[in-house]
């Protein structure tokens, strides 16, 4: 039977790696992926992320002094600093529990010391941005299936990599969150961690090989939805779903079946139960995520309309 056009291997000549004997040759597959409701990782979502399973606390530390040092900018900025960049080191998030949320210059100096902020230049995020690059993530809208209003609503957000298909150097490096007001969603709508590190051990070596020849088809910047960096896994990758995700395979053998297999594979891992934490907000609570060891999403808000609004900042830092 003929293979349909977008499972249709092409072929072409790759260009040696510096030493290599003769040229090898790459089979080039585009297909594409849509999970169906018997994927193992469908029910696993919906326990994870519609509040059917509690979720142990991301540990939080006490606010740093805010005492201000000789020579140092805003009060306390320096000694908050320290903190967040330790904390970074050691595992690739922040969370530190202010006693009052950071006013804007100290929230856009925080994000200058980590880098440089995101411009939000969607238009329909607009009237939520302060400042260009300060989103303001409020809980104002029912559950809609638009993707740019569901940051904005009370739907669960799915795990993704921040910017997947962008392209590595134009990824947020760090997402920085700030609870203002937590409103009456406090026990819902939970931020969930994921750690890289422990969906890439689940996954076997053959996987993960798939995986890092892989990518969307759709963006051309996109890295492969695998890669290694400085010694451990990255994914640049985001569950889509009931929508199709097209990709792109190259590699010396891989076909749909074996590629959306590893996809599926990888759902699986990021949506089994054990490494996942959630952040319960509080007012005042500030979170540094690293883009490149930690997937994440949200839990679903509360069924009936909160009479107070859940209202985060957000900053994305390249």
């Amino acid at each position: 039977m003929e293979q349909p056009a977008h499972a249709r291997p092409e072929t072409r000549s790759a260009p040696p790696p510096p030493g290599a004997g003769p040229t090898a040759r790459e089979t080039v597959v585009h297909g594409s992926f849509r999970a169906t409701p018997s994927d193992p990782h469908v029910a696993a979502r919906e326990v994870l992320l519609g509040n059917g399973l509690r979720l142990p606390g991301t540990d939080t530390t006490p606010a740093p002094d805010t005492s201000p040092a000789p020579g140092s900018g805003p009060a306390g900025s320096d000694g908050l600093h320290r903190e967040v960049t330790e904390q970074l080191w050691h595992r690739g998030l922040a969370a530190i529990q202010l006693d009052e949320p950071l006013p804007q210059d100290r929230f856009l100096a925080l994000g200058a010391f980590l880098g440089t902020a995101t411009p939000e230049t969607d238009p329909a995020v607009r009237p939520y941005v302060e400042d260009g690059v300060v989103l303001n993530l409020r809980s104002e809208h029912a559950p809609t299936r638009d993707v740019s209003l569901q940051p904005f609503a009370r739907n669960s957000l799915s795990l993704h990599s921040e910017s997947s298909g962008a392209a590595p150097a134009r990824q947020p490096r760090y997402i920085v969150l700030m609870c203002v007001d937590p409103g009456d969603d406090a026990h819902h709508a939970n931020t969930v961690l994921v750690p890289m590190r422990e969906v890439a051990r689940r996954l076997s070596p053959g996987t993960l090989d798939l995986l890092s020849r892989t990518r969307y088809r759709d963006s051309s910047e996109a890295p492969p939805v695998a890669r290694r960096v400085d010694g451990h896994w990255v994914f640049s990758f985001r569950d889509f779903l009931d929508q199709e995700l097209r990709w792109t395979h190259t590699g010396p053998a891989g076909d749909a079946e074996t590629v959306n297999g590893a996809l599926r594979e990888l759902l699986t891992a990021m949506y089994e139960p054990g490494p996942a934490t959630g952040v319960r907000w509080r007012r005042g609570l500030l979170v540094v995520i690293d883009n490149t060891y930690y997937f994440h999403g949200r839990t679903a808000g509360s069924a009936t309309p909160p009479r107070r609004q859940r209202h985060l900042k957000r900053l994305r830092i390249r």
